[in-house]
């Protein structure tokens, strides 16, 4: 008993300062009030909790508390006998615990149930003493005719803890059991009762399911939980009543009770594979979703579902409507996940309805005049599963598209957040409507007069410059659903759209030419020349100035309002695109002068961009002047260059002529092209991820463990779901020695008195320390107390006990740390022992520092949700590159390792050789903290890279965290090497 390992409870604070000696507590005890008792009392238990217990209190309270018939001096007497030292120094137990053992007895015996039933609750704690249990059964078993509930069923699960550990003591449990759930009438104890029978004797707790089949829908929830707890059990092994028992948890899925449906549905797959069972099963899964109030209660059902729906893929098919109405739900987790399953439920069978409840839910959120900023989340939720169901069944494309582009115009994407939720939506929209008339090319005609009908609607810049290369790059191409002339007019009409948009030509108008700057101002000084008396006695002269005002019926236009604002890049873009539709529409038709006007409107809407960029006063009134910056410039200039150097149709078969239509008319459609085809790489690429992880790897010579040779009764603790994921290799972890080597941390050195060493494994949100202590002495170790403590956002679970180490001998200590947060911890402490002659002897230990990237996992986001993220951020580290690295994509290659963050930018954006890189990278933690980082490097003259990376998270502790990390591993490779 000594050697035994002893409970372990919670650290409670006390003050050394105010905490009184043995002979104050002993006289309080002694002397005091009840109340005065209980304080005491209270003082007793903290202390012994924290490892200082006080035997020489224990006759005093023996003598002087256990007597009072105070229930709360009682309630807290059963926490001191739970904690106290019952056992001498010899394994023997204490002569004072006789008198404990006769006061428990006689509290079993009062007359009031409360204490009766209290002291039953205590004997559940201390169920692994024997010594002390055995006198007091009899004492319990009489507990079970006793008139209170209260008591009865108190009494049923002190034998019940009582069994587990010493069967011997109750021998005949499963009689005991059955005649008293015959003669019960009270729900809580037949629960009780039927739980100890399910445990003590399987064969009879099933007899009295089957004598009581019909009424168990109508009994307690308690009971029919452990009802199908005890069904589960039985069908582990082939049971003959498994048809019985399916019939009966049918008709478990119709009680009221959420908790019994719940787990009547996921206990009926396990019984039978039949279809109607698994329809009915993900029925109720349903309506409890539905249901529930509790998101979180509903995030897990939807994971149950989801793993139903994977086993038996096309047999919920049917059931997608259902699943559909979970939508209703406000929660954006919720419906997120309920939208993956939709999708992956989705036929061609269902589609058509899919869509459809779709769009008018996207209806419903226009309509939303309440929660706006979630309304547009959820707009944007909707919009992306159109987009993946429509390109995947190319039938209901036709159908949505020219729905979708109605948001193009939503009014909220005038957000100042660039950002916004609504914007994103649109900039969905877009994404949607390029790759549907990418691969659908008979849908292209009625796209574009609809999109050309919603230009005057746009407000968002970015919105603007997707539909432009949509209608640049797309429309008048050839194809087997249009002829030339059609191509020619759909240019035409493209061009119209486009020129209504800006608005008459040209957008600004400069003052005449001979007029300066300060004959302006003249001629706009209208001031009057009497003086004005202000409010402290001064004269001033008032003067009033006229600017010219551009007219509201020509500021109105949306795409001259961008213009006018500054916002050049669109410019850039409309110049591009309005020079792709002039050469497609020169190599189209054959009349040289219709070219040459459409040429020369393109070229003038081009000229008056770069007057908008180069005016010496501010286009927009009461808006600041903003210049045209050289990119935009060079690029419209070019564009102005290409246009003047067209000769007409005629001449098309000159080179140079040729060499330009191909880079403007072909050379964006092939990047948009690998663009495309990236995306369904990294696409497949993670799918294929994903099936790998369900591949099986099994060695041949690996021990086959066959459930039905095994000897009777070694098979009770087997489980069907983990007897399936170990076939399917999904809870396999396989640790080898060498990595258990590498986690091994010496906390003192060879010399020191008591040698320490830990092995440090992370275990979920946990770090466990399985600590090995060695003494290294010829002396005996008294009272060896190990103490942590740790720094950062970690906690110290429970206090390792007190141990005594014999001369060279060995003591494993187990320890437990809560994590909280990704962030860099530190655990440090110390070794306190007493030595010969009472002397106090320490040894300090060398500190551990947590990896945090057992925490972080690489994870990916698209461009929108990054810049979101970027933006809402607050936190940013900033860390310094100065690396003798020669190559930027090693450099990048070496921080992904370090910091275990995967790479959103495009493996074509990062190709070639160039002394520039900027790439973003993305990672999430266990704790779902998402970590963002920018880097941008340059490759310097001396062959060294320099440059910076900025790191943004949500918190600052993995912000901080990560540039250590990156700063610690510039430090410890020089140079690097990918």
């Amino acid at each position: 008993m000594a050697t035994a390992d002893h409970s372990c409870y919670t650290v409670v604070f006390e003050s050394s300062a105010e905490y009184p000696s043995s002979s104050e507590l002993r006289n309080a005890l002694e002397k005091g009030s009840d109340e005065i008792k209980l304080e005491t009392l209270r003082k007793i238990v903290i202390s012994t909790i924290n490892g200082n217990p006080q035997p020489s209190l224990m006759m005093p309270i023996i003598q002087f508390v256990m007597p009072s018939r105070n229930k709360q001096l009682k309630k807290l007497l059963h926490f001191y006998w739970e904690v106290c030292p019952k056992y001498d120094e010899n394994g023997k137990l204490k002569q004072e615990m006789i008198l404990v053992v006769n006061a428990i007895r006689n509290d079993l015996q009062h007359p009031n149930e409360y204490i009766r039933g209290a002291t039953l609750r205590f004997l559940q704690k201390i169920a692994q003493d024997s010594e002390l249990l055995e006198p007091l059964i009899p004492t319990c078993r009489s507990c079970l005719e006793h008139r209170h509930s209260y008591v009865r069923k108190n009494a049923v699960f002190a034998l019940f803890s009582i069994y587990r550990e010493f069967e011997h003591l109750i021998p005949d449990a499963s009689e005991l059991m059955s005649t008293f759930l015959a003669a019960e009438t009270d729900s809580t104890c037949k629960r009780n009762a039927f739980t100890f029978l399910a445990h003590c004797d399987l064969r009879r707790a099933v007899e009295w399911i089957l004598a009581n089949h019909d009424n168990i829908p109508t009994l307690e929830e308690g009971l029919q939980l452990s009802v199908i707890e005890v069904v589960r059990s039985d069908c582990k092994n082939d049971s003959t009543h498994r048809a019985r028992y399916i019939r009966l948890i049918f008709e478990l899925l119709n009680v009221s009770s959420h908790a019994v449906k719940y787990e009547a549905a996921t206990t009926l797959t396990l019984l039978t594979q039949n279809p109607a069972a698994v329809k009915a099963s993900a029925s109720t899964l349903i309506s409890l979703i539905v249901k529930e109030s509790d998101n979180n209660v509903k995030l897990i059902v939807l994971d149950r579902l989801e793993a139903l729906r994977s086993k038996h893929e096309h047999i919920l098919d049917g059931l997608i409507m259902d699943v559909l109405q979970i939508l209703g739900n406000s929660d954006m987790d919720v419906r997120r996940k309920a939208i993956g399953i939709v999708l992956s439920m989705t036929s061609s069978r269902n589609v058509e309805e899919v869509v459809l409840f779709l769009k008018k839910q996207l209806l419903k959120t226009q309509e939303t005049s309440s929660e706006l900023d979630k309304a547009s989340e959820y707009r944007q939720l909707l919009i992306q599963s159109i987009h993946v169901t429509a390109i995947k069944f190319s039938e209901v494309a036709a159908s949505v598209v020219l729905a979708l582009i109605e948001f193009l115009g939503d009014s909220s994407t005038t957000s100042s957040s660039p950002n916004s939720a609504s914007t994103s939506t649109a900039l969905d929209v877009i994404s949607f409507t390029r790759e549907v008339v990418d691969k659908f090319p008979h849908l292209r005609s009625s796209i574009f007069e609809r999109l050309i009908a919603s230009l005057a609607d746009i407000r968002s810049g970015k919105v603007f410059r997707g539909v432009l290369w949509i209608l640049g790059e797309f429309v008048g191409v050839q194809d087997s659903y249009s002829s030339p002339h059609d191509a020619a007019e759909a240019i035409t009409q493209c061009m119209n759209g486009i020129r209504a948009c800006i608005g008459d030509i040209p957008i600004y108008i400069e003052p005449a030419q001979g007029e300066n700057e300060a004959e302006v101002s003249e001629l706009t000084d209208v001031g009057s020349g009497r003086p004005k008396v202000l409010a402290d006695g001064t004269y001033a002269t008032e003067t009033a100035y006229t600017v010219p005002v551009i007219p509201k019926e020509r500021s109105r236009t949306p795409l001259r309002t961008l213009i006018l604002g500054g916002d050049f890049f669109t410019g850039t873009v409309l110049a591009v695109n309005l020079t792709k539709l002039v050469l497609r529409f020169d190599g189209l038709i054959s009349q040289i002068h219709e070219a040459n006007i459409l040429r020369a409107q393109a070229m003038l809407i081009m000229t008056s961009v770069i007057r908008v960029g180069n005016a010496k006063f501010s286009p927009a009134p009461g808006a600041a002047l903003v210049q045209i910056d050289e990119d935009s410039t060079e690029r419209i200039m070019n564009c102005i260059q290409t246009l003047s150097e067209l000769t007409g149709h005629s001449k098309n078969n000159n080179g140079e002529n040729i060499l330009v239509k191909e880079i403007f008319l072909n050379d964006t459609k092939k990047a948009f092209e690998r663009m495309i085809t990236a995306q369904e790489k990294r696409a497949a690429d993670k799918r294929e991820a994903d099936a790998s992880h369900t591949v099986t790897t099994v060695q041949v010579d690996d021990l086959l463990n066959l459930r039905q040779f095994s000897k009777k009764g070694a098979d009770q603790d087997f489980d069907f779901e983990e007897d399936l994921g170990r076939a399917t290799g999904v809870t396999e972890i396989h640790e080898d020695f060498i990595s258990n080597l590498s986690r091994i941390s010496q906390l003192t050195g060879f010399s020191d008195p008591v040698y320490v060493e830990t092995y440090v494994k992370i275990h979920g949100f946990d770090i466990m320390l399985d600590v090995l202590l060695v003494n290294q002495t010829s002396n005996t170790l008294q009272n060896l107390c190990l103490d942590f403590a740790t720094l950062g956002d970690l906690k110290i679970v429970e206090r390792p006990s007190v141990y005594t180490i014999a001369p060279h001998g060995f003591q494993s200590i187990k320890a437990t740390i809560k994590v909280s947060s990704t962030e860099t911890g530190v655990i440090f402490g110390s070794i306190l022992w007493e030595g010969p002659n009472m002397s106090e002897a320490c040894v300090i230990l060398n500190d551990i520092h947590i990896d945090i990237m057992d925490y972080i996992k690489p994870a990916y986001c698209n461009e929108a949700q990054f810049r979101s993220m970027w933006t809402e951020f607050e936190w940013e580290n900033r860390v310094n590159v100065n690396s003798s690295v020669s190559n930027p994509r090693e450099y990048l290659q070496h921080v992904m390792r370090s910091t275990n963050m995967s790479c959103l930018t495009p493996e074509g954006a990062l190709s070639g050789d160039c002394d520039f890189l900027s790439a973003n990278m993305y990672a999430r933690s266990l704790f779902g903290e998402d970590a963002l980082a920018n880097l941008s490097i340059e490759r310097t003259e001396n062959g060294s890279v320099t440059g910076h990376i900025r790191i943004r998270s949500k918190t600052q502790g993995i912000a901080l965290s990560l540039g250590d990390r990156i700063t610690m591993a510039q430090k410890g490779n020089t140079p690097l090497t990918a």
